[in-house]
């Protein structure tokens, strides 16, 4: 598929912005040359060469380096996908992701991108190479306080989501943060690494409205990010039915979301980028509180189904 001229738009910004990050750390990296050039030779007290060697051998070995920017699914206490690729399946993972960032800010704010680069850096230091660059994005510009926005009140003569509001979030918005995003990673792996890295992005699963926080959503605590726009919109009910009603809303648009991501991932100058489809991996049926921890979290368990997803494309790759 070819780039539309939105498209076109948005992959330029993120070259733009690729460029000016780069011209910038390439005057930061001839400084801490300058430093590093009067340093003496480092060594290692208190072992032989051949001794430092063996124990490098052995506690260096790992199954390959990844590079991730995101939000929470990558940056969650005690369980997420990048741990569980570290202790499970013995990934180095490089992260600069975090929780509560959106798209729009890690496409636009450049933040995240910077300290992206910045991880490249430290890595072709020791020789290392990435295996993959990770990417989750795109669940705070729809789920929490601009939910209800998505919604039609349930006495409207449209009740349940508003399907222009909704295109317009996914399919223009968010769509083209995507774009930019990985179209800025693209160019920064051209020009540090020589050639393109694969890139895994992901588009969630179907989650829950159930009201449930962080750790309950108790205080100051983050959550809950959809019951609540159900609520203002005049969805209260609170019968299985009514839930189940509003779990087939929100599949509708997971399943937009991830065909708006197939649809970036099938454009022509993305042949290097994948899609890891999450849908289905998590129950939200009876008993989907052992693999959801909250209305947007899974649990650990959850957490390692939809790790175990990402290993089957990283190890083909």
């Amino acid at each position: 598929m070819r780039l539309n001229k939105l498209a076109s738009a948005a992959m330029d910004i993120g070259h733009k912005q690729a460029e000016t990050l780069l011209r910038s750390r390439r005057k930061v990296k001839k400084a801490r040359a300058k430093v590093l050039a009067q340093l003496p030779s480092p060594q290692v007290p208190g072992l032989a060469a051949t001794e430092s060697k063996a124990a490098a051998s052995t506690s260096t070995r790992n199954a390959g380096w990844l590079v991730a920017e995101g939000d929470s699914w990558f940056d969650y206490p005690f369980h997420d996908v990048l741990k569980i690729l570290e202790d499970d399946y013995g990934y180095e993972v490089e992260s600069v992701a975090h929780k509560g960032d959106t798209i729009e800010g890690m496409a636009y704010e450049g933040s995240q991108l910077s300290d992206f680069i910045r991880r490249l850096e430290k890595m072709l230091r020791y020789q290392q190479i990435p295996k993959a660059v990770l990417l989750s994005g795109g669940g705070n510009d729809v789920a929490g306080d601009e939910f209800a926005i998505l919604l039609n009140h349930i006495n409207s003569p449209e009740a349940g989501f508003n399907q222009r509001i909704v295109d317009g979030v996914i399919n223009e918005r968010v769509r083209s943060a995507y774009i930019t995003i990985i179209g800025a990673v693209s160019r920064v792996c051209e020009e540090m690494l020589g050639r393109q890295i694969p890139i895994l992005v992901h588009g969630y699963d179907y989650p829950v409205p159930d009201g449930r926080g962080f750790a309950g959503g108790w205080g100051p605590l983050p959550g809950p990010w959809l019951e609540p726009g159900f609520q203002r919109k005049g969805f209260t009910g609170r019968t299985p039915a009514e839930r189940q009603k509003r779990i087939k809303m929100l599949k509708a648009v997971m399943d937009r979301f991830n065909d708006m991501l197939s649809g970036v991932v099938s454009l022509s100058t993305f042949a290097h980028v994948h899609h890891v489809d999450l849908r289905e991996t998590l129950s939200y049926g009876v008993g989907y509180e052992k693999w959801w921890a909250n209305e947007l979290h899974p649990t650990k368990k959850g957490f390692e189904l939809v790790t175990a997803k990402y290993q089957t494309i990283l190890s083909a790759l």
